[in-house]
């Protein structure tokens, strides 16, 4: 594997067919939402919860997801989307950014939970698990575009990088750090982590605040996953109090769980 990476240039368009291109970027995004929602589906049979609520909210979350992260991509380069507008559109050329997709889904969630009367916190304690591997397989799509990468490196599984799709201060290395596999192997741990602890729940391993824990698990292992990747990439992004914007949104979560989780817990405790 790690010579195929070295050694192997990816294009981004998977299938021409005259004017009709399909680009790898979609497909491993398609992908990633199928996989997501089998896992969902099959969490939502392990606790015996609606299955056709869960797939007509699983829907609407899907796509405010997929705004989200479109959204919060043209936010951060909001200059070069003013100067060309009509490539806000072309989502196939990448430009998803997770925490937009997080955040605006997890808006959805709520609103779809409420709307299909389904529990709020098991419906997102089994979406979760989902998220992470949908996460995992859509991060291919970026090694096709070749955008994300991290900083040259030598090492024996360093990913040639087009010229073209370079930033200026390397343009004369060839190889650097694939942190799209990087970000995918970490997210599949994440993943099996999450189907972990549905396991010990089920198994009457973890009673009180189970789903909270669930859910602070993602969100802690993701950002702090997210927080160390920062260092290598070399994308451009802003910068507050010398964090890459990820980063700070990174820590901001952390903090947030935190104080979500001792919350919930005092509230548990306040109701025995």
């Amino acid at each position: 594997m790690f010579n195929f990476l070295h050694t192997f240039s990816p294009s981004p368009i998977l299938l021409q067919l005259g004017d009709l291109k399909i680009h790898w970027y979609g497909l491993f995004i398609v992908l990633g939402i199928l996989a997501g929602l089998f896992i969902i589906l099959k969490l939502a049979d392990y606790y015996k919860l609606n299955k056709d609520d869960i797939i007509d909210a699983s829907f609407w979350i899907i796509i405010g997801g997929i705004i989200g992260g479109r959204i919060y991509d043209v936010l951060l380069e909001l200059p070069f989307y003013l100067k060309y507008p009509m490539d806000v559109f072309k989502i196939w050329q990448g430009g998803l950014a997770i925490h937009g997709a997080i955040i605006l889904g997890l808006v959805t969630t709520i609103i779809m939970a409420r709307k299909k009367n389904i529990p709020l916190l098991p419906f997102i304690a089994i979406t979760v698990p989902g998220l992470a591997l949908a996460q995992a397989i859509g991060r291919w799509g970026n090694y096709f575009n070749q955008e994300l990468f991290g900083l040259p490196t030598s090492l024996p599984w360093g990913i040639p990088i087009s010229p073209i799709n370079r930033v200026p201060e390397y343009y004369f290395d060839n190889y650097f750090h694939p942190t799209f596999l990087y970000e995918s192997l970490g997210n599949l741990v994440i993943f099996i982590i999450l189907i972990y602890l549905h396991h010990l729940i089920k198994k009457n391993k973890i009673q009180k605040i189970a789903n909270e824990i669930v859910i602070a698990t993602y969100l802690i292992s993701y950002s702090i996953l997210r927080f160390l990747l920062e260092f290598i990439k070399i994308d451009k992004t802003p910068v507050i109090f010398s964090l890459r914007f990820p980063q700070f949104i990174s820590i901001i979560i952390v903090i947030g769980t935190i104080i979500w989780l001792v919350l919930q817990k005092r509230k548990n405790r306040a109701t025995l």
